[in-house]
């Protein structure tokens, strides 16, 4: 299988493992990277997901045109609001960190807005070039890159298709860091780590408020915030925190269900 997915306690890695085709995404594939990120949804166990790909020239060209374009062209494949494949429409709150580890073009690019922490080999390219060969990135990008990045900016990577470099995606803030290659693992395995040791229930539900807030007007965003608040307050995990707090130690949240007070 060309999505390798591996457990390692609280921590998934998942790995587009096709480098003798730029780790692009063909039919299977997308099938199987849809039905991973719905395992590591409903895993219980698992906190946080790394995203990168196998090799050192690519994270992932995008999709496998040759083979899928047909598809949909001659109409036996429909386009669809949810494609878990993307995390598009899926809503899963646990935070993903991407681990760039070379190209990522166009539905590499796509899938790479679904993640919330992005790390970079200094190599990297990035680009959205759906439209330099008369397709539309429906992998989300049209909805993502505006509320991501700067609308103009947006708009160029949209419209035009060109590559920009890593250096470039830094600066706009299409990513977070740039590392060299020997620390790129280990930087995206630090900051999930990180985001593993704090507590699920609050960062799921802060992933959330940032995601759903998005569209509502701002009044109506600090109600939802509110509400999502309440949740953590009313937890074990903030009990824990706050004794921790008290004590000088590290907390152990263990990521019990809420208890609403509403």
């Amino acid at each position: 299988m060309a999505i390798n997915y591996e457990k390692n306690g609280q921590i998934a890695i998942v790995t587009m493992n096709r480098p003798e085709a730029m780790n692009c995404l063909n039919l299977e594939d997308m099938k199987e990277l849809g039905r991973v990120w719905l395992d590591f949804k409903a895993d219980e166990n698992l906190r946080v997901a790394i995203l990168t790909g196998a090799g050192e020239k690519s994270f992932s060209a995008g999709a496998d045109l040759v083979s899928l374009v047909p598809h949909f062209t001659s109409g036996e494949m429909h386009l669809t609001a949810i494609n878990p494949t993307f995390l598009k429409g899926v809503e899963c709150f646990k935070p993903v960190v991407a681990a760039v580890n070379g190209l990522c073009l166009a539905a590499g690019t796509e899938i790479l807005q679904y993640t919330d922490i992005r790390v970079a080999v200094e190599e990297a390219w990035f680009s959205v070039s759906e439209v330099v060969w008369g397709l539309f990135p429906a992998g989300g990008s049209s909805v993502n890159l505006p509320r991501q990045i700067p609308y103009c900016w947006a708009m160029e990577l949209l419209l035009i298709g060109d590559k920009i470099s890593a250096e470039q995606a830094l600066k706009i803030g299409l990513i977070n860091r740039v590392v060299p290659r020997a620390k790129l693992m280990s930087t995206a395995m630090d900051f999930a780590e990180r985001l593993a040791a704090n507590s699920p229930i609050a960062v799921r539900a802060i992933k959330e408020s940032a995601l759903r807030s998005f569209d509502l007007p701002i009044p109506h965003a600090y109600y939802l915030e509110t509400y999502l608040a309440s949740q953590v307050f009313a937890s074990e995990d903030a009990k824990e925190g706050a004794m921790a707090f008290k004590e000088k130690r590290k907390p152990n949240f263990k990521g019990k269900k809420l208890k609403s007070i509403w």
